[in-house]
C-alpha cells in the first residue's frame, strides 16, 4: 500500500436504512479510538476495529473486514478453492510479527464465493466467511457499516484504504508488518473505464486513487475494506479487488462495489444481519462530464415527485464483438524481419525491462507463454508483458505495456503452459488483436504452412526486430502422438520461447503449439537450438495447445470468436472503422461476405462503391 497523503472534503448528508433490532446498525462503524481526520502510513491501534488478517499456515494472504459477530466479507479471488480447512482470521490484529494483546482468531467454517464471479474480469468479486464461534465486540474489534443499494459515491469523495498487503509491486511491508492506512479519493466509473478499457470496469464496481497515482492498494490488500465516513459513522463501499500494478498514474484501484450485495448478503445471513446505510454525496458528480473513446454517453436521472424518469443524452455506442485470428495488416511476404501489426498477437514477456520469452494475447486479460519461461521467477508482480512490440531496441510507437496480476501454469508431464492475467485489457487495434487458440477442434493436415515468430537472441539487426519463419506441417514418424504437432526443422532461439507456431483456417489465424525449449539440445551456456526430435534432425516436435484444453477453459473462462471474414479493425488503414487502404473504401459493415462474393465484389467497382456509401452512415452511428 502506497502511502502519499492528501485531504479532500466532500460535503454529505446522513440517511440510515434500517434493517430492524436485529442488525448491527447500532454499533457499526463506530471505531471508539478512531478520532483523527487525517491519519498517517501505520494505522494506530483501533482504528480500524473490523480489519480482519486472512491466513495460511501462518501468512497473511488477504483482508477482510468483520461484518457481524460471525461473518467476514472478503473478495472472492482470495479463495479459488472453498475448502476452509487451513484458513485462519484473525480480528483485532494490529501487526505480523510480534504480539497483539487485543486480538481473537476464529477458524472458518464456510466459504461463500459470489455465485456469478467471474475471474476472467473480476466480475462480483465478493465472497462471505463464516467463522466458527462469534467474536465479542470491543473497542477493538468491532463490525463496519455497508453501503445500502440506493449509495451515491461521486468523483472525488474521500475514502480510506487499510491492509498489510506490499507497499509497493514487489515490495514487502517492513517489519513488524503494522496495518497500514491511505486515504484514495473515488475515480468514477465512466474515467475508470477510459483509464482501464471502455467495458471493463462495470457496474458492480468502484474505483478509488489519485491521476499522478502514488496512493493505492496493492498486491496482499485483497479482500479488505475501501470505507467513507459519513457524521459519525464508516461505510464500507468497496472490497479490494484489482488494478493495473500499485499506484501507477492512471491507474485507480478498482474494488468490488459493496452497494451491489445487499440482498445477496442478506440471502446468506438471514439472522443478525450487517447494518446498512446509505452514503449519499451532494452536488453534481464530475464523472458525468467524463468522456473518451468508445465511452456511451452518460445517463440522467431526475427525480419528480411520484416519478423517476432515466432519459439518454444521446445514442449508445455499440461496440465491436471482440474477435480472434485478424491480422488485417498481415502481408505474408516471407521469412526474415516481420513488419509492424503483422503478428498482433504476438508479445514480449519481460523481467526488470528484459526480454525473456515471447507469448500470445489469447483472451482481452490473457496471454499464454511456455511454462518453462517461469521456473525461476514466478512472482507475478516481477513480469511486464508489451503488445504491439516491433522492435527491442527502437521505436515502438503502437505498444503498450501491462502488469501482471497472475500466472497460473498447467500441471500435465512433460511441456506444460502458462496463463498470464493482466491487469488491464490493452486496446485492441491493427497491431494488438488476440489470435484463436485450437483446442481440438481444427485439423492441421500434412502440407499446411505454418508461422513462427519472436525475439531469437542476436537475431533482427541492431534493433532487434521481431523475426518471423515459416514451416510445414510433416509427419511426425516414430513422434508420432495424438498430443503432438510436427513441422520441418526450424532454427529457433532461446527468445522466441514460449511464442507461437500459427496456421490459418479459413480468415483466423489460430495457434497449434506453444514454442517450448528441450534443455537436452543446448548448444552453448548462451544460446538454445530447439532440435526437438531424437530421430531426425529434419522434423520439430511440439505438443498441441489442444492437450491443455481443460486447463485452458478453466483458467481463461471465455475465449474470443474466430473472425469470420475480413472485418477491419481501427488503425492508420481505417477511418470509423471503414478501411483506406489501397485508394478504396469499403464499410466495415460491409465487410462480413464469403471468400466467393469478395472476389464478385472486387469485379465490380461500381457496385464497391454504391455499398460503401450506403452503409457508411449506419457504421459511423454505430461508433466504428
Amino acid at each position: 500500500m502506497a502511502f502519499l497523503r492528501t485531504h479532500c472534503v466532500v460535503t454529505m448528508m446522513v440517511t440510515f436504512l434500517s434493517k430492524g433490532c436485529h442488525s448491527q446498525l447500532s454499533v457499526c462503524g463506530t471505531p471508539p479510538l478512531n478520532t483523527r481526520i487525517v491519519g498517517g502510513q501505520d494505522a494506530p491501534a483501533g482504528s480500524w476495529p473490523w480489519q480482519a488478517s486472512l491466513q495460511r499456515l501462518g501468512k497473511h494472504f488477504c483482508g477482510g473486514s468483520l461484518i457481524n459477530k460471525e461473518w467476514v466479507l472478503t473478495a472472492a479471488h482470495c479463495f479459488p478453492s472453498t475448502s476452509s480447512s487451513d484458513v485462519m482470521v484473525y480480528v483485532g490484529r494490529q501487526s505480523q510479527e510480534g504480539s497483539n494483546p487485543n486480538e481473537v482468531n476464529r477458524t472458518v467454517t464456510q466459504i461463500i464465493r459470489h455465485p456469478n464471479y467471474i475471474s476472467s474480469s473480476s466480475g462480483n468479486d465478493v465472497c462471505l466467511l463464516k467463522l466458527s464461534s462469534p467474536v465479542d465486540f470491543t473497542n477493538f474489534i468491532r463490525p463496519v457499516c455497508l453501503a445500502a443499494p440506493n449509495s451515491s459515491f461521486h468523483a472525488g469523495t474521500t475514502s480510506w484504504v487499510t491492509g498489510w498487503g506490499d507497499i509497493s509491486s514487489g515490495v514487502s511491508l517492513p517489519s513488524p508488518q503494522t496495518l497500514q492506512e491511505v486515504g484514495v479519493p473515488v475515480v468514477g466509473n465512466r474515467q475508470c473505464n477510459c483509464n482501464y478499457g471502455v467495458g471493463s470496469i462495470t457496474d458492480n464496481m468502484i474505483c478509488a486513487g489519485l491521476s499522478a497515482g502514488g496512493k493505492d492498494s496493492c498486491q496482499g490488500d485483497s479482500g479488505g475494506p475501501m470505507v467513507s465516513k459519513q457524521g459519525t459513522r464508516w461505510i464500507q463501499s468497496g472490497v479490494v479487488s484489482f488494478g493495473n500494478g500499485c499506484a501507477q498514474a492512471n491507474a485507480p484501484g478498482v474494488y468490488a462495489r459493496v452497494s451491489q450485495y445487499q440482498t445477496w448478503i442478506n440471502t446468506q445471513i438471514t439472522s443478525d444481519q450487517p447494518g446498512y446505510v446509505t452514503f449519499t454525496s451532494s452536488g453534481t458528480d464530475s464523472d458525468l462530464s467524463v468522456s473518451c473513446t468508445g465511452l456511451p454517453a452518460p445517463t440522467t436521472t431526475t427525480t419528480a415527485p411520484t416519478t423517476t424518469t432515466t432519459t439518454t443524452t444521446a445514442p449508445k455506442t455499440t461496440l465491436k464483438p471482440v474477435v480472434c485470428g485478424s491480422a488485417s495488416l498481415n502481408s505474408l511476404a516471407g521469412g526474415g524481419l516481420a513488419s509492424a501489426g503483422s503478428w498482433p498477437w504476438i508479445a514480449s514477456l519481460q523481467t526488470n525491462g528484459t526480454h525473456v520469452c515471447g507469448g500470445t494475447l489469447v483472451a482481452e486479460h490473457y496471454v499464454m507463454s511456455d511454462a518453462g519461461c517461469f521456473s525461476s521467477q514466478s512472482n507475478a508482480s516481477q513480469w511486464t508483458v508489451i503488445m504491439g512490440r516491433l522492435k527491442q531496441s527502437g521505436s515502438n510507437p503502437n505498444e503498450v505495456t501491462l502488469n501482471v496480476i497472475n500466472i497460473t501454469m498447467s500441471n500435465l508431464t512433460a511441456n506444460n503452459v502458462a496463463i498470464l492475467r493482466l491487469a488491464s485489457q490493452p486496446t485492441l487495434s491493427d497491431y494488438i488483436q488476440p489470435i484463436c487458440v485450437d483446442q481440438g477442434t481444427n485439423t492441421f493436415s500434412i502440407g499446411t504452412r505454418c508461422w513462427v515468430a519472436g525475439w531469437g537472441t542476436g537475431q533482427g539487426g541492431a534493433e532487434q526486430n521481431l523475426q518471423q519463419s515459416q514451416t510445414t506441417v510433416v509427419n511426425c514418424e516414430s513422434s508420432g502422438s495424438s498430443d503432438n504437432i510436427c513441422t520441418a526443422a526450424l532454427d529457433l532461439q532461446q527468445g522466441e520461447r514460449g511464442g507461437p507456431l500459427m496456421c490459418k483456417q479459413g480468415d483466423a489465424w489460430y495457434q497449434a503449439a506453444v514454442l517450448t525449449v528441450d534443455s537436452s539440445n543446448k548448444t552453448s551456456s548462451s544460446e538454445t537450438r530447439w532440435s526437438r526430435s531424437p530421430r531426425s534432425s529434419n522434423i520439430q516436435v511440439f505438443t498441441k495447445t489442444a492437450r491443455f484444453q481443460s486447463f485452458l477453459q478453466t483458467t481463461v473462462d471465455t475465449f474470443p470468436s474466430p473472425v469470420t471474414a475480413r472485418t477491419p479493425t481501427n488503425g492508420p488503414n481505417t477511418v470509423n472503422g471503414t478501411n483506406t487502404a489501397n485508394g478504396t473504401t469499403v464499410s466495415a459493415t460491409a465487410a462480413v461476405v464469403t471468400p466467393a462474393s469478395e472476389a464478385t465484389l472486387a469485379q465490380s467497382s461500381l457496385f464497391l462503391l454504391f455499398l460503401s456509401l450506403l452503409s457508411l452512415p449506419l457504421s459511423l452511428s454505430q461508433g466504428w
